[in-house]
């Protein structure tokens, strides 16, 4: 039997394949719940999750009394890096990767040795060389999250992060490529996000560092989403 968890990234697939093909435009009304369960031939619970995970990731938005609507779609350029059909599943690894390594990060800030700023600290210059150099940096942005997971002496995050290494690659490979798009801020950005936990784990604040963590994947997992979006 396949579980209503499947089914509902299948829709969610098909309805982010509809928005990226242009049948339901950005800045358009999404067609009605009865219809898309018709046309997905899915129930209406399995519906409603699938436009729940669309809610999340700021694919739509629900207006009270009025329905649905699409504000923004994926970048035409994430095709290139990662088929549709792949997308739901690097969201939901973005999703485990927040709390995995948010929780990582807070450990990390109590538990650091000056042996580990020094290594972290090493990884980020060569992000910034890897930035400079117009370089993608997958390996050196791997490095980073690994060592936070190490640098907690936790090894049961290392070993759950481990797991995941074919999924959190296939979303850095994308968000990154999807980077190197854009003018140059844009993996600046990203890298002054990588600093902030650097600094929060410095200064052992752990609360900030489990919060800078969660922040950097989250807004990793929107960057995703970061196409065309209606005018004001």
């Amino acid at each position: 039997m396949v579980q209503d968890g499947t089914l509902a990234d299948r829709a969610y697939e098909r309805i982010l394949t509809m928005i990226l093909d242009g049948s339901i435009p950005v800045g358009e009304k999404m067609p009605s719940e009865n219809d898309l369960c018709k046309t997905l031939d899915v129930s209406r619970p399995v519906l409603r999750q699938a436009l729940k995970q669309l809610r999340s990731d700021d694919v739509i938005v629900s207006r009270q009394g009025s329905g649905s609507y699409v504000i923004r779609k994926p970048e035409k350029a994430a095709l290139d890096f990662a088929p549709v059909g792949s997308i739901a599943d690097i969201q939901r690894t973005f999703e485990f990767r927040a709390a995995i390594e948010g929780e990582a990060a807070y450990l990390a800030a109590l538990r650091r040795t000056d042996a580990d700023l020094n290594r972290l600290k090493s990884i980020l210059q060569e992000l910034d060389r890897c930035i400079q150099q117009g370089e993608l940096g997958v390996v050196a942005d791997e490095e980073f999250h690994m060592a936070i997971c190490e640098t907690s002496t936790n090894p049961y995050f290392t070993a759950a992060r481990a797991s995941m290494e074919t999924n959190i690659l296939t979303g850095m490979n994308l968000t990154r490529n999807l980077s190197l798009t854009k003018p140059r801020e844009r993996l600046e950005l990203v890298q002054a996000e990588h600093y902030a936990i650097f600094k929060a784990i410095s200064d052992k604040d752990a609360a900030a560092s489990r919060a800078a963590m969660r922040a950097h994947v989250e807004n990793a997992r929107k960057r995703v989403f970061e196409g065309d979006t209606p005018a004001d």
